[in-house]
């Protein structure tokens, strides 16, 4: 960035999660970071309306984890210390995936299960508290400053409710899009004469309901802390409940297109009948209902290539959302926002290259290429799965084949689990999968026996 009236001036669009963590990295490289949110900040914990998905369940996978501790040191243990929910997979939870119930093998990996708006609270006090940041709260980003060869700022407008009140410009040495999956960019950038990124989409229709939720009794006390029927193509239905940070569980059901779960309280309920199995349904019938049922249906993935040549003008980024999007069923996106802000500060910080434009954002794609490769993957195989990214080639064809196997096995086998844990988590490169040890049991071995019934406690370790 270089430095203009005022020292260097970085814009972030958008101050959720990835805005937030942007904001915080480049705040090492700027003298001044302003983060423009359409929306007011809550006081304290509220869900807020720029986070459509704020009131559905959210998951901190291990790999966010280890990238956020990187990024806020001490972050998890002051998440831990608010109550937020660790859960040990696959010893804390009753679960169901492609007809078999997984054995509750002691944890491999742990996840975060509280609520978005507690974490995005969290990170948003650690940020602002930076005084090189500054939040202009309220406001719209309506357009770029610049031209097809470089981006110089942005254009606002306050969120009065007119569409023709008066804009201002706020000039910056680098703009970063945060704004989430619904962005404006590729409009901005054609309006100053730029090109649009090329859009891979694979959409399955996939539409899901929350709602909140106190038990009285049943599967959800004691030694199990979640319960949760993961989708399939033989399976299309999905659901679960997940615990909160005050004792509640926040429960999700989920189906496709023509099939999407109601709002209405007696419906919600009587939507989990379409699960494999009663126990969630019958659990439902004697909690509180604490909060209305909310639906969501935008579950598309779309990445959006601004890495390719000549696509983006200089002076701009995109990040988080705005720049790919994942089906939110398989939890990857706060994970993959915290990944991208370290991939962003390595490419800054990397002193054998030249941050360009370019190279940085090939490094904020490839921070969310294993998500990617496992949300895409998934959701293609999908019945009605539509998109431009649906296909596959002869490499495809293998990989299916092989994680097929992996899937008939990792329900009981504590070696191939492990390992596709750590896949799924975003911890362990996709190549975790083909060490020897899994691929042996993988190619050699046949799936290993699974309980018959929803297991109500965790196995003891082996001795």
């Amino acid at each position: 960035m270089g430095g203009g009236r005022g020292g260097r001036h970085a814009v972030v669009v958008g101050g959720s999660l990835a805005g937030m963590l942007a904001a915080h990295v480049l705040a090492g490289y700027a003298d001044r970071v302003t983060v423009v949110e359409r929306d007011r900040f809550p006081d304290g914990t509220s869900p807020r309306p720029g986070v459509p998905q704020g009131r559905h369940p959210h998951v901190l996978l291990e790999g966010g984890q280890v990238a956020m501790e990187s990024l806020l040191p001490g972050f998890v243990a002051e998440l831990r210390a608010a109550g937020a929910p660790r859960v040990g997979m696959p010893s804390d939870m009753v679960l169901w995936q492609s007809g078999r119930w997984l054995r509750r093998l002691p944890a491999t990996t742990h996840i975060y299960t509280g609520s978005r708006a507690q974490l995005e609270e969290l990170v948003r006090r650690r940020v602002l508290a930076n005084p090189v940041i500054s939040a202009v709260q309220g406001t719209d980003v309506v357009g770029l400053l610049g031209d097809a060869s470089r981006v110089r700022g942005v254009l606002l407008r306050d969120r009065s409710g007119d569409a023709r009140g008066e804009q201002r410009a706020l000039e910056a040495d680098l703009v970063v899009d945060a704004s989430g999956s619904g962005t404006k960019a590729p409009q901005w950038l054609e309006a100053i004469g730029a090109e649009a990124p090329h859009e891979e989409t694979i959409d399955t229709g996939l539409a899901y309901a929350s709602r909140v939720y106190r038990g009285k009794s049943g599967v959800l006390d004691g030694d199990t802390l979640g319960y949760y029927v993961y989708p399939s193509p033989d399976q299309v239905h999905a659901g679960g409940a997940l615990p909160l940070e005050d004792g509640s569980h926040l429960v999700i059901v989920s189906g496709l297109r023509g099939d999407e779960p109601p709002t209405g309280d007696d419906e919600f309920v009587t939507y989990t009948k379409r699960l494999p199995h009663p126990l969630l349904h019958q659990w439902l019938e004697e909690a509180e209902p604490l909060s209305p049922a909310f639906g969501y249906r935008r579950t598309a993935n779309v990445r959006r290539r601004y890495d390719v040549p000549g696509s983006c003008p200089a002076g701009f980024l995109a990040t988080g959302d705005a720049l790919c999007t994942f089906n939110p069923i398989y939890g990857q996106g706060m994970a993959i926002a915290a990944m991208s802000a370290v991939a962003l500060r390595d490419a800054l910080a990397d002193p054998s290259r030249t941050p360009t434009t370019r190279r940085v954002q090939q490094a904020l794609l490839a921070a969310s290429r294993q998500a990617w490769d496992i949300s895409a993957g998934a959701d293609r195989k999908m019945p009605g799965a539509v998109g431009n990214a649906v296909g596959g080639g002869p490499a495809d064809r293998f990989a299916d084949w092989y994680l097929q196997r992996v899937q008939e096995r990792y329900p009981g086998d504590p070696v191939v689990g492990g390992a596709f844990r750590s896949v799924l988590t975003l911890s362990a490169p996709v190549t975790a999968l083909f060490a020897p040890a899994v691929a042996r049991a993988v190619l050699f071995r046949p799936p290993a026996p699974t309980p018959t019934e929803p297991p109500a406690t965790p196995e003891e370790p082996e001795a």
